[in-house]
C-alpha cells in the first residue's frame, strides 16, 4: 500500500537515466539504487491514450521490470516514493494515480474521477528499444562522462523537477 510523505525528503533524493546496456532485451526497467524500499508508479501513452499504472514495490539496491517488450513511447513518467525514510522522485506531469494498486486509462480530470493527482518526471528514451532508469539518494554521485557503451548518466535536480513535454 502506498502512503503520502511529506515534502521535505524530497530533497533527500535524486535520480539518473541510463540506457539498458542489454540489446537482448527489449524492456522498461527501474533499479532501486537506495537503502530503502521504494513503491513505483509508471505513465505513459500507449496506441489506446494515456495510461498510468502501480505500485512496483521495489526493495533496496534491486532492479524491477516495469514494462516488458519493446517500447511504445518516446516518453514515460515515473512516480516514486521512498517507504523507509520517507521522500519522492516526482516532477511537474500531471497524472492520475492512487494509493493501491491500480491502473487507469486518462489523465485528465483525475479528482473528479476519484482519483489523486500526482506529479510524474519524465524520461526521455529518445525511441530506444529499451530503458533502464536508476532511483538514487542525492548523496550518491553520478558520473558527468558517458561510460562506455551507454548513454550519460544524467543528473536531475532533488524531487525531479522535469517539465512535461507533449508531442
Amino acid at each position: 500500500m502506498h502512503r503520502r510523505v511529506s515534502g521535505l525528503a524530497v530533497a533527500l533524493a535524486t535520480f539518473a537515466i541510463v540506457l539498458s546496456a542489454q540489446p537482448a532485451h527489449a524492456d522498461f526497467r527501474l533499479c532501486n539504487n537506495t537503502g530503502s524500499r521504494v513503491g513505483v508508479a509508471l505513465g505513459y501513452k500507449d496506441g489506446e491514450g494515456w495510461m498510468t499504472e502501480g505500485w512496483w514495490n521495489i526493495s533496496a539496491r534491486s532492479c524491477e521490470t516495469l514494462l516488458r517488450g519493446s517500447l511504445v513511447a518516446r516518453f514515460y513518467y515515473v512516480y516514486a516514493v521512498d517507504y523507509d525514510r520517507g521522500g519522492e522522485w516526482s516532477g511537474q506531469a500531471f497524472m492520475c494515480s492512487r494509493d493501491k494498486e491500480f491502473t487507469i486509462r486518462g489523465i485528465e480530470d483525475c479528482l473528479a474521477r476519484g482519483y489523486d493527482r500526482t506529479g510524474f518526471f519524465e524520461v526521455d528514451t529518445s525511441e530506444q528499444r529499451s530503458w533502464t532508469v536508476q532511483l538514487t539518494e542525492s548523496t550518491d554521485q553520478a558520473p558527468q562522462q558517458p561510460l562506455p557503451q551507454t548513454t550519460p548518466l544524467i543528473p536531475s535536480p532533488p524531487g525531479g523537477s522535469q517539465q512535461k513535454q507533449t508531442k
